[in-house]
């Protein structure tokens, strides 16, 4: 089959691989229809996440049609699902609470030690993130084995549209979960760090659980104005001082909740930040943590952090004198998709929430390693890049 494969910091080759074959009863394989390329993914492509290896499949975000199934699978061949990209065993401790990101069972025994050495404990396996996650091949392959099949996937209905549906992978109950974790009350303000596809599900379910303000923090146009479709106010860190301006739309308050969405690779001509990146480039640091800075501080007092942006590693300079003295909550993690995709798949089937607005270009498998360097150039242009196996180019 052909699949997306990482061979080193900025290059990805679509290869020829071996097929996916079902190895454990609860197996199923899945020929993929679509697949998407993530803001994650970004960081594997420019060589931040550990553990990575030549000839690793890529790709998280993807839904397909299932061609086989083990014994033990629930699912049926023909029919068509959507996966989520924590891979999950749903028996465990943690999958018990539905805190399906905490798998005991998803991270294969003999790549635990690698996150429990860094982190304290092994964390779900994921499609296509490194050998710390798994080592599992990803989705941005024609063809995927899904472990623990009969947990993740969940059906679609037919003649619903890939693009309607596919997002609920990752980005859509990861932006969810991020204005979820917010805690929001009637009336409160929200902002949000970085308008890429997750602070954009952020902004659009902050809005559906019932916060009377967003505000948008980007420096791209485009991004910022879709944003503002949903009704959100925006600020250009390029053009004002984030923090100024905050205090300035609260009346010197801070926002209610503040979501950083951006992670461990901020952008800016910002003090702190360029110290962060000089130390990420000499190995002295490796992540850049201007984003959850800026939300710490501008947040009120007593009031909530919402972190679902990625970060890999050790920090300095974190404001935890902050974080403490204004009595703030802050939440994070790796999403819990499986707890989600049910319900959102209702709302999406309801037209309450909307997912194709995100959706800048369609290009075939066999273009990927062009859509890796589009989604990493040209970031005002290409908001979210979808890939379609077997299919012309569409973009």
């Amino acid at each position: 089959m052909r699949a997306l494969t990482w061979h080193g910091k900025h290059d990805v080759r679509v290869d020829t691989v071996d097929d996916p074959e079902i190895i454990n009863p609860r197996d199923a394989i899945i020929k993929v229809t679509s697949t998407a390329i993530c803001g994650s993914d970004l960081h594997l492509y420019d060589g931040y996440i550990p553990t990575m290896k030549a000839g690793d499949i890529l790709g998280h975000e993807f839904m397909g049609e299932v061609v086989d199934t083990g014994s033990a699978s629930t699912l049926k061949k023909g029919q068509r699902v959507v996966v989520p990209f924590t891979i999950s065993c749903g028996r465990c401790y943690h999958c018990s609470k539905q805190q399906y990101s905490g798998c005991d069972n998803g991270n294969p025994a003999d790549n635990q030690d690698i996150a429990q050495t860094l982190y304290g404990h092994p964390m779900a396996g994921l499609f296509g993130y490194s050998h710390m996650t798994g080592g599992y091949a990803g989705g941005q392959a024609e063809y995927v084995r899904v472990p623990f099949s009969d947990v993740g996937p969940i059906v679609v209905p037919d003649g619903v549209d890939d693009d309607k549906v596919l997002f609920l992978s990752d980005i859509l109950p990861t932006g969810w979960m991020a204005a979820e974790n917010c805690e929001i009350e009637p009336g409160d303000t929200v902002a949000v760090w970085g308008c890429g596809p997750v602070g954009l599900f952020a902004v659009q379910s902050a809005f559906l659980l019932g916060a009377e303000r967003v505000i948008a923090i980007d420096h791209f146009p485009r991004r910022l104005a879709l944003a503002k479709t949903f009704g959100a106010e925006t600020i250009n860190y390029e053009e004002a001082k984030t923090y100024d301006v905050l205090m300035e739309m609260t009346g010197g308050i801070g926002p209610d909740a503040c979501i950083d969405a951006v992670g461990l690779e901020a952008h800016g001509l910002f003090v702190d930040n360029v110290v962060d990146q000089i130390k990420a480039s000499t190995y002295l640091g490796t992540d850049r943590i201007h984003a959850i800075r800026q939300a710490i501080i501008a947040c009120r007092k007593g009031g909530r952090v919402s972190m679902p942006a990625v970060y890999g590693g050790f920090v300095d300079k974190f404001p935890l004198g902050a974080l403490m003295e204004k009595g703030l909550t802050l939440k994070t993690g790796q999403t819990h998709v499986q707890r989600y995709t049910e319900p959102l798949l209702a709302a999406i089937l309801e037209d309450k929430i909307d997912t194709t607005f995100l959706i800048s270009h369609r290009m075939p498998l066999e273009d990927a390693a062009e859509g890796y360097r589009m989604f990493h150039d040209e970031q005002n242009e290409a908001t979210k890049i979808v890939l379609k196996t077997g299919a012309a180019s569409l973009h």
